[in-house]
């Protein structure tokens, strides 16, 4: 609770009249009141006082009648100055002067003190004006505090926010690869483990039809017309082109659905070490479709430039969640450049290994990379982007990794997503 006769200690109080007897009576007042204060004899000097000043004043009681610039332009200058705006002003009027009165509270005067001087009505008004902004100060101070808190409250949900979309969605698509990888897997290794022999019967079959050829070279008309029909010196080369063309593609599935079981490796709990260059090989794999031509739009080149990296113990499949989510949106800032390009960049940096995802698209504004990995913030047309992902990316490799994940972009000359992983 405030006491009306407690000491104050708030700083000084600036007297500004040119009246030396006004100085005098108030300085006598505040002084056995142990009021600190300062004078000025007109509002020229009151404001250069405070401009060369480091210390402003806790308040300043201010005569309306000077020469030179007088109280009501004094007040207004300082009121128009944001570092002495929030200085309290009481104002010094003749008792019967209502017009001064009234235009100084307009101005932003917090009170007024009538002539003559009573002493306990000057007190009395200081320390009050003194007092509230004592408590406006706390106030602010509480506000701030309370507001940082808020803050820092509204961070940890956001963030606690993300691990649940991140571990919901990622457990999700982590069933649904695998379940898909597992179908596909039977019947391609089915594929891939029947065209050997099969390869064997046609070419032992053939053989024996070349034999009949060489030892038969005359042989009944109707066979002699299905051997021209068929063409059977075509169809026998053509037939192992198609079966190697099946190898090949066979076992191209049969790679995508191993990179899709290791992409999605969400059964790990524990760090594994693991080559990061497979890491973004698979992604890559993945992402191939999207990489290829489309309509007017080139083939996208990717440059791969990997240095000599160790074994990283980390998450892998987390860690490819954010390959994913970094050369994804490389090809997305590259749809509409004339020649599309994403550069894949790693080396050894110390006790660190460094990873660059760059591409030649749009870049992006300072202001938007300073957003950039703030939840549900996106750069993408409504619709095509959630806002997680990044935000999502940059938890994998800040927190679960103890790495870090920074942007580099420029507006019109493409982006650069830099990430920085420890060794061990």
């Amino acid at each position: 609770m405030l006491i009306p006769n407690s000491p104050i200690n708030s700083g000084f109080i600036l007297i500004v009249d040119d009246n030396p007897t006004n100085l005098s009576v108030l300085a006598q007042i505040l002084n056995q009141a142990d009021l600190s204060i300062r004078i000025a004899t007109d509002g020229e000097s009151a404001l250069e006082l405070l401009a060369e000043d480091h210390e402003l004043p806790a308040l300043i009681i201010l005569d309306v009648q000077m020469p030179g610039i007088d109280g009501f332009e004094t007040c207004y200058r300082l009121k128009s100055n944001p570092i002495t705006y929030d200085i309290p002003v009481i104002f010094m009027t003749a008792a019967s002067d209502v017009t001064s009165k009234v235009k100084g509270l307009s101005l932003g005067a917090v009170d007024y003190i009538t002539k003559p001087f009573e002493s306990e009505e000057v007190l009395a008004r200081v320390r009050i004006h003194l007092q509230i902004q004592q408590l406006t100060k706390k106030q602010q101070q509480w506000n701030q505090e309370l507001e940082q808190k808020l803050a820092e409250h509204i961070n940890v949900l956001q963030k606690t926010q993300v691990q649940l979309v991140q571990q919901e969605k990622f457990a999700a698509m982590g069933q649904l690869i695998a379940g898909v990888a597992h179908e596909i897997n039977n019947p391609i290794t089915c594929i891939v483990n029947n065209i050997p022999p099969a390869y064997e019967y046609v070419k032992n079959l053939i053989a024996v039809i070349q034999l009949y050829q060489q030892y038969y070279s005359q042989p009944v008309p109707e066979i002699q017309t299905a051997l021209e029909e068929l063409d059977i010196e075509f169809a026998s080369d053509d037939l192992f082109k198609l079966l190697n063309s099946m190898k090949l593609s066979s076992e191209r599935i049969q790679d995508i659905s191993v990179s899709l079981r290791n992409f999605y490796r969400s059964d790990i709990s524990t760090k594994i070490a693991v080559n990061l260059h497979e890491c973004l090989d698979s992604t890559l794999l993945i992402l191939r479709h999207r990489l290829k031509a489309l309509g007017d739009r080139p083939a996208i080149e990717v440059l791969k430039e990997y240095g000599e990296l160790p074994k990283i113990y980390c998450y892998p499949g987390l860690l490819n969640q954010v390959f994913m989510n970094l050369i994804a949106n490389a090809i997305d800032a590259v749809e509409e450049v004339q020649h599309p390009q994403i550069r894949i960049f790693t080396q050894v940096i110390g006790s660190q290994v460094l990873i660059t995802i760059a591409d030649n698209g749009v870049g992006m504004t300072e202001e938007m990379t300073h957003k950039l990995f703030q939840p549900l913030f996106t750069t993408k047309p409504f619709g095509k982007g959630t806002g997680l992902g990044l935000s999502i990316a940059r938890q994998i490799i800040d927190e679960k990794h103890h790495g870090q994940l920074k942007v580099s972009s420029e507006y019109g000359k493409g982006s650069e997503f830099i990430i920085f992983l420890p060794l061990s």
